[in-house]
């Protein structure tokens, strides 16, 4: 092979290496990055401990139990509050400390990592009724199941529905009763849901869930 031919076959293997190489190295630069749980501890210690506990546990039951819950779940939810989607002066300022949506993949992913503490039903006087409501819903107000979409042991599904087994019954009931007067606007269907629930099953249906597992 004479010089030229040899240059040639260089720059042609060197083009050919860089034109395989280019669309593993726009997949990296595009991929995002992974979530650091570490640095979202550092953010839960911080901004959101005084009112979940410092782990999202079995804090005051006016607030969500957090450990455990799908991670874009909490991001969805974080980020409706930033935008005012989802209102509530507590936690619109508190959204407002995660400048970035890799801050709240980060306090996300922290709190996703823990494994949920069981809780327990209070009133058995409405137990079955909760139950009933929680796994046939209200056939008669067209309510549907709330197993449907949570799952029968309340696992919910990453993204779309919460986790809610063992979730503080006040702030289940809170919420039902906020969705149904429209305080809550963050999702139709929940409004929805709601809207066809009496108190008494709304109650009912929240101490039951409170103790699911």
């Amino acid at each position: 092979m004479n010089a030229s031919a040899a240059l040639l076959s260089c720059l042609m293997s060197g083009l050919l290496a860089a034109t395989l190489a280019a669309p593993a190295a726009a997949a990296d630069a595009a991929a995002p990055a992974k979530a650091d749980p570490a640095k979202g501890q550092a953010t839960a210690t911080a901004v959101c401990g005084a009112c979940h506990t410092f782990d999202g546990s079995r804090g005051s039951p006016a607030n969500p139990i957090l450990q455990g819950q799908h991670p874009e779940y909490l991001v969805k939810q974080l980020a409706e509050f930033k935008a005012g989607k989802r209102a509530n002066a507590v936690m619109q300022g508190m959204a407002a400390t995660l400048p970035t949506e890799a801050d709240m993949k980060n306090v996300a992913a922290f709190y996703a990592s823990k494994i949920a503490k069981p809780g327990f039903a209070k009133n058995k006087a409405t137990v079955a009724l909760g139950e009933k409501i929680y796994r046939g819903g209200v056939a008669e107000r067209k309510v549907p199941a709330c197993s449907g979409c949570h799952g029968p042991s309340g696992s919910g599904i990453p993204a779309q529905y919460p986790r809610l087994a063992g979730q503080h019954a006040d702030y289940t009931e809170a919420q039902l009763l906020a969705f149904r007067g429209g305080v809550r606007k963050n999702s139709a269907q929940m409004t929805g849901v709601a809207a066809g629930m009496t108190d008494g099953e709304i109650k009912a249906v929240s101490d039951y869930i409170a103790g699911l597992r």
